[in-house]
This record gives structure tokens, C-alpha cells and sequence, in this order.
């Protein structure tokens, strides 16, 4: 099979950059409002690519970035080991249809390329997490406000089936702990807790 994998890391992000893409495949998987540093394999619609690897029924993965597949490096690479252990040919059609495997055999150039890559997409979410937080800093220099405004209440429905509540919920069901969830989703401990309570 051939299976085209796309995602975004927020639910408004509709991913029309996937629509310039007319190639035919077996399968397109969409994976939305997912974070990029959110485990490979536990993703919703990646978790359809694991049953597939599994069963030897998936020849070729095509993404269109490599940050598809993930921008936590450790995840990306191992991800990739992964995929071209059992035979699967990956290609990233924003790098010239960059493939994994050459004639069924390993690209001489792919560990190299990749592994840069994964490195820059790390780098350059730490990067903005860093913008983010200096411009939210300034903001507040500036009398500026965060949060909710009083008097105003969320329903628990509401909370719950946020994207980032969502994925929360998925890590906890999974039985992993308040302090791995935090690290795997960079979200603070009362909003883990939060949402352990709202589901309880």
C-alpha cells in the first residue's frame, strides 16, 4: 500500500497546503490538531500506519514535510529507524520527493539529511516557545491581561474537548504520569491535573 500521512498541529489549521498534492494513494491519514512533539505512534490516525507496518502491508509513506513525522528529534529518527527496518519506503515531497530507500535498498543520504533536519525543526520550536513566552512577558510589562475574565465559566464539555485536553486525556488513559505528560506536551501540571479531575 501506498499511504500519504499529513497533520496539524492545531484544529484551525486546515491543512490547504495538503490540497496541491494530486498524486493517488491507498490511504490518506490526517492527523489534526495534533502536536508535532506528540509521540509517533500514539497519534490517532498514525496508530492506522503501526497496524499496517505491522501486518507488512505498507510499502511507501509519504508526507509532505518531515515535521509531519514528528519535531521532537529522538521521536523522528527512531520513527524512521522504525519504518525502514520493516521495509517501508518514506517520502518528503517538500524535499524533492526525498526518498528513504533507493531500488529497495537504504538512501546513502537519508540518515544524514534527516537527522539535520529533525534538529532544525527541534530547534526551531524551542525557538518560537522562547518568542512566545518573551512576547507574553512584555505584554504583561505593558499591563496587559491573561486569562479568563471573572465571572466567566467554561463547561466542563467545553474544556474537555480541547484539542490539548484531548491529548491529555489520551496520556492518562494510557496510565502515564502527570510528569510525562507535562514533558511529552510542554502544558503545566494544574491543567494535567484539571483535566484528570474533570474526568474522574
Amino acid at each position: 500500500m501506498k499511504v500519504k500521512y499529513q497533520r496539524t498541529s492545531t484544529v484551525a489549521q486546515h491543512g490547504k497546503r495538503f490540497d496541491k498534492d494530486i498524486n493517488k494513494y491507498d490511504l490518506v491519514l490526517f492527523d489534526k490538531g495534533i502536536s508535532g512533539t506528540t509521540e509517533f505512534k500514539s497519534r490517532t490516525q498514525a496508530k492506522k500506519i503501526v497496524q499496517l507496518v505491522e501486518a507488512g502491508e505498507l510499502n511507501e509513506l509519504v508526507v509532505e514535510e518531515l515535521r509531519d513525522i514528528g519535531r521532537n528529534t529522538l521521536d523522528t529518527i527512531t520513527t524512521l529507524e522504525w519504518l525502514d527496518k520493516n521495509g517501508v519506503n518514506v517520502v518528503i515531497r517538500s524535499m524533492g520527493n526525498l526518498c528513504s530507500r533507493v531500488r529497495n535498498k537504504r538512501n546513502e543520504i537519508w540518515t544524514l539529511v534527516t537527522s539535520v533536519m529533525a534538529s532544525l525543526y527541534s530547534m526551531e520550536l524551542e525557538n518560537l516557545k522562547a518568542r512566545t513566552e518573551m512576547g507574553r512577558k512584555v505584554y504583561l510589562m505593558n499591563g496587559g491581561k491573561l486569562g479568563r475574565e471573572k465571572g466567566t465559566n467554561e463547561s466542563k464539555k467545553v474544556f474537555l474537548s480541547k484539542p490539548k485536553s484531548r491529548e491529555i486525556q489520551s496520556l492518562l488513559n494510557k496510565g502515564k504520569s502527570v510528569r510525562d505528560i507535562a514533558s511529552r506536551l510542554d502544558v503545566s501540571y494544574n491543567l494535567i491535573v484539571k483535566v484528570r479531575k474533570a474526568i474522574a
